[in-house]
């Protein structure tokens, strides 16, 4: 797996960006992870850094954006922060990733039996974290389909409240950042929100969270179709 370029990333669409975690999830799930030279890799990225995707996702131990997506050293941002929510340092951060770095694809990356849902759920109040879980609290009461036992007992209610929660930060990135907004709208990177499931490893993406998934103005869409299995092979 060769060492992301400056070239090869900015060949690199949202579309094709998609394609590349979708095939490193699943190469995680089948335990057929891509041989990685780390050490030469790091080497490689010493000097500048290029990659192609930016992912938030949980401080979750068990939800490490590299491992479950198979990526190598200088292949994506990872942003981490309990209950994946919205701030505007997490902004601030994807504008580098996107608008100054170069990186084509957003990921809000929610996941199963994820505790800070969950604390939020029962209302948890402890020192600092009160102040992060009352972020949940919107998607808490988005949630209208469950009516009895709303409380982190309930696994059905906590994996709605999940999915909310992601549908909720995609739209926070939309709203409160008119960099992002103007890239994603220009089709110069895309958005998408989904799920991991710990248990299986498979990642879901939420079809109704994509934005910016379309056809570059610059590229017509043979062009398109042609850098895309040269770029993958080189990947």
């Amino acid at each position: 797996m060769k060492t992301l370029t400056k070239e090869m990333q900015a060949a690199i669409t949202p579309e094709i960006a998609l394609k590349l975690l979708e095939a490193g999830n699943e190469r995680f799930m089948n335990n057929l992870k891509v041989n990685r030279n780390l050490l030469e890799q790091a080497n490689e990225t010493s000097d500048a850094q290029h990659p192609f995707a930016v992912i938030l996702s949980c401080i979750d131990s068990r939800t490490s954006a590299e491992l479950i997506f198979d990526q190598g050293l200088g292949d994506v941002f990872s942003i981490r922060i309990a209950g994946t929510i919205i701030n505007e340092d997490i902004l601030g951060s994807m504008e580098f990733a996107c608008k100054v770095a170069g990186s084509k694809i957003i990921v809000i990356l929610g996941h199963t039996k994820c505790g800070a849902v969950k604390g939020a759920c029962d209302h948890v109040e402890m020192g600092n974290l009160t102040t992060l879980l009352a972020k949940i609290q919107p998607a808490i009461q988005a949630e209208q389909t469950v009516i009895e036992n709303r409380t982190s007992k309930n696994e059905e209610f906590v994996e709605k409240v999940t999915v909310i929660n992601v549908e909720q930060a995609v739209q926070m990135v939309m709203e409160r950042s008119s960099i992002l907004r103007e890239m994603i709208n220009s089709g110069k990177c895309g958005i998408i929100g989904g799920s991991h499931n710990i248990t299986t490893g498979k990642v879901t993406f939420y079809p109704n969270t994509m934005f910016g998934f379309f056809k570059s103005p610059n590229t017509t869409t043979t062009d398109a179709a042609e850098k895309k299995p040269t770029l993958m092979a080189k990947l």
